[in-house]
């Protein structure tokens, strides 16, 4: 039981003996824990008085006394082994002083010589040393020394002491003075499971800190009731129609304080815009994580979002893909996408030196001084990372990192594992925040948490895949000691994210012209024709802008209405029809008169077969196919160019593109950068 303050103590008495008690009774209540070695040695000296009566002269009693003696002191020594050695030479001090001067006064009585003058000193000091050590011993070694007989030694931690004391409703924190020169915080770290061990506690519970001014001193703080253990439904938006800068509430640490993240920089704090790297197995809650962090994102009004998913494609997002500004969810459209950041991070850095600003700001997302439309924030949230990376490049995702702070972008980049074998170490290092939830080993953890953060506490992979939504946020803006402190995801239900969509829909910020236009130019179709997917609720198809791969002069030959057709409206009517799509029709109407009669080609005449040549013969003719390029004075290549020719040889497009990327190995061609062009290399560079 923890010991009350000694103003609580007399509050307790005061009310105990009521208001007339008096000084004295209070005195007395003080006095009593340290009565006990003024009465023994009170006790002594007047035991002294009727043994000296009847043993004296005694030689018998004599050798007894003394026999006594020795044994009592060294029976003191044997039994004090299971304390400390302070206490233990003090005891045994304590009865041989006292059992020889016993001794002696019973023989030739009390005050024989030096006998009387020995006992009024010794007695005195002997029971004033043992009142010194009980009160050292309530303030120096302090609660969690004296509580149990010594715990801190228990758990490797011996002479360490305990300099200050919080205590709260389930969060009890312990500043401790290390021996200096004798133990180090990391000492704390390695006897972390012995701690949780001796209290009873997960491991998960007990967590230290280091003191940033003094090396010799760390903060255990031990929560030992699981607050997190119930789904945590969101409570809403933190900031609604506020700007990105406010921070985007994610969860709840276990203390009950919000767990918050900020995305953009800011000057004032020195704090940078935030790159992050979310990690955590399948099972662990990820990507529910994700989504409420996203959906708070969709709630404030200067910010666009940027999402691919290739491997789930709408399986995650489906819920927000009306209210994010540019989804790409196979292969082709996440590389355009990345393809476009590359060229919208130099336009709108320039746009912000443009302008003055050092980097994005509230300020950014308004109107200009010139008139000119401001520009939002942009998340670009990749789903699967993984997938991205291996299809393309494991350094891919290094440059944008490094470039998208100073131009008022964000790079989120979600997976189950950042192993060496998906992401380059210099990726990882671009990313400076990190969002870790369970994950299966330890090693796994340092992929997204740095060794500090582990050894004061932090241990994802105890959670696994068992207990979904846990988490560590290790990100900027965060404090240092919150870093190790488990926190839980909100939890968003469909409901929830549907009426988010719906209800920001008109404060939402539309993408501005600076980063719409780098992003047409460098990814052509691929953004002007992104996917508008229709509000919940609706039973809209996504609208397109209908691209046109054709080009000009096959368009009007495959569409019959050429530019002035209208896929979405039946053909053969115009806008001054009365046709309405879904009119009811009268089957058993009779049809009008016939007024004209069309007459259709004939059926073409079906393919000829494709010739039989040899793998051999079909790789000599695509050298000669790139030769004939190379002589036409062309430079730059790629697969689609050898498409027309694969009817020639009798193979495939996957074939094609095989022999295209031998070529690539043989040296003839080299890559670009931009994606599925390569470059001719002439035979002699070549060899």
């Amino acid at each position: 039981m923890p010991r009350t303050t000694a103003p609580d103590e007399i509050r307790q008495q005061y009310d105990a003996h009521g208001e007339g008690g008096g000084i004295g009774e209070y005195l007395l209540h003080r006095a009593k824990p340290h009565l006990p070695p003024w009465l023994a040695s009170a006790g002594t000296g007047l035991a002294s008085l009727p043994a000296h009566y009847f043993w004296s002269g005694e030689a018998g009693v004599t050798a007894g006394l003394t026999l006594a003696s020795v044994a009592l002191t060294g029976l003191t020594w044997w039994a004090g082994k299971s304390t400390t050695q302070q206490r233990r030479l003090h005891s045994a001090v304590t009865v041989a002083a006292a059992s020889t001067w016993f001794t002696a006064a019973a023989i030739a009585g009390p005050g024989a010589g030096p006998l009387g003058e020995l006992y009024f000193i010794g007695a005195p000091a002997l029971a004033l040393s043992w009142n010194i050590r009980q009160v050292l011993r309530k303030n120096v070694e302090g609660p969690a020394a004296g509580a149990d007989g010594g715990f801190l030694e228990k758990v490797g931690l011996a002479k360490t002491q305990v300099l200050r004391t919080e205590v709260g409703p389930n969060k009890a924190a312990f500043d401790l003075q290390l021996p200096r020169g004798e133990l180090t915080p990391d000492d704390v770290s390695k006897n972390l499971t012995r701690i949780a061990g001796a209290l009873d506690v997960p491991k998960t519970a007990i967590r230290i800190q280091e003191n940033p001014d003094s090396a010799s001193r760390v903060m255990l703080t031990v929560v030992p009731l699981d607050l997190l253990k119930n789904t945590v439904p969101c409570p809403g938006p933190s900031a609604p129609g506020e700007s990105i800068s406010s921070p985007v509430v994610v969860g709840i640490y276990e203390d009950g304080t919000p767990a918050v993240m900020w995305f953009p920089g800011d000057p004032d704090e020195s704090r940078n815009a935030m790159m992050l790297l979310l990690m955590g197995m399948t099972g662990s809650g990820k990507s529910e994580g994700g989504l409420t962090a996203l959906a708070e994102i969709l709630t404030r009004r200067d910010v666009i979002v940027w999402a691919s998913d290739p491997a789930k494609k709408e399986q995650t997002l489906g819920p927000l893909l009306p209210a994010i500004d540019w989804a790409a969810l196979d292969m082709p459209s996440t590389k355009a996408m990345i393809k476009a950041l590359t060229a919208v991070i130099p336009a709108r850095t320039a746009w912000l030196a443009k302008y003055g600003y050092k980097q994005w700001v509230p300020a950014c997302a308004e109107t200009q001084a010139d008139g000119a439309p401001g520009m939002p924030y942009l998340v670009a949230w990749f789903e699967e990372a993984a997938k991205t990376i291996r299809e393309i490049d494991d350094d891919v995702f290094t440059g944008l990192a490094q470039e998208a702070r100073s131009a008022g972008v964000s790079l989120v980049l979600s997976m189950q594992r950042a192993s060496g074998n998906q992401v380059s170490t210099d990726t990882r290092a671009s990313l400076g925040s990190s969002w870790c939830h369970g994950v299966r080993t330890e090693q796994d953890a340092r992929f997204a948490l740095d060794d500090e953060v582990l050894d004061a506490g932090a241990a994802p992979h105890v959670w696994k895949d068992k207990k979904p939504g846990y988490s560590y946020l290790v990100a900027n803006g965060v404090p240092d000691d919150q870093w190790a402190t488990p926190m839980r995801d909100y939890l968003s239900s469909v409901d929830y994210l549907n009426w988010v969509v719906i209800t920001f829909d008109d404060i939402r910020a539309a993408i501005d012209p600076v980063t719409a236009g780098a992003a047409a130019r460098s990814a052509d179709r691929a953004f002007t024709g992104r996917n508008l997917y229709p509000m919940p609720g609706t039973t809209d198809q996504p609208e397109t802008d209908m691209p046109n791969v054709y080009g000009p002069d096959e368009e009007d030959d495959y569409y019959p209405g050429g530019d002035d057709y209208d896929m979405r409206r039946p053909h053969g009517t115009d806008e001054d029809d009365d046709y309405e799509e879904g009119e009811f029709i009268d089957a058993e109407q009779e049809l009008p008169e016939v007024e004209q009669v069309v007459h259709l080609a004939a059926r073409p005449p079906a393919d000829e077969p494709r010739p039989k040549i040899s793998t051999a013969e079909a790789r000599a003719a695509m050298e000669e196919v790139l030769e004939e390029f190379e002589d036409e004075g062309r430079d730059v290549v790629g697969p689609a160019d050898f498409m027309e020719y694969c009817d020639r040889y009798g193979r495939g497009r996957s074939w094609v593109s095989g022999q295209v990327a031998q070529f690539v190995i043989a040296g003839r061609l080299a890559e670009t950068s931009e994606v599925g062009r390569y470059r001719i290399v002439p035979y002699q560079a070549a060899a």
